[in-house]
């Protein structure tokens, strides 16, 4: 169950980082609810990690929410924020994807 809630809370990480990349392209009233959204995602996403790491290990617990952040807000940029798909950027996130994989199977 702890992987769940950690994966859970990874998704919720990568939430709050497309959040705060809409708050910084909007203005006014708009932003605030962006902004808004950044802390409920930050908050939930905190929580969940410090429920996780009550049964995992807290260097591995870190490394795969990290890990899902990294890689899910990458594929957000990509798709939602035009951000380039060039060479080296999927390369290293390739590698930070594979550690993360290794890193569960401990």
């Amino acid at each position: 169950m702890s992987w769940i809630i950690l994966v859970i809370a990874g998704l919720f990480e990568v939430g709050f980082a497309a959040c705060l990349g809409k708050a910084r392209l909007s203005m006014g009233m708009t932003a605030i609810g962006w902004y808004s959204g950044f802390l409920v995602c930050l908050t939930i996403s905190m929580l969940l990690l410090i429920k996780a790491t009550q049964e995992l290990p807290i260097g591995t617990a870190y490394a795969v929410w990290t890990g899902i952040g990294a890689v899910g807000t990458v594929i957000i940029g990509i798709l939602f924020f035009k951000e380039p798909a060039d060479f080296w950027r999927l390369f290293f996130h390739h590698h930070i994807d594979c550690f993360y994989r290794w890193t569960k199977d401990c």
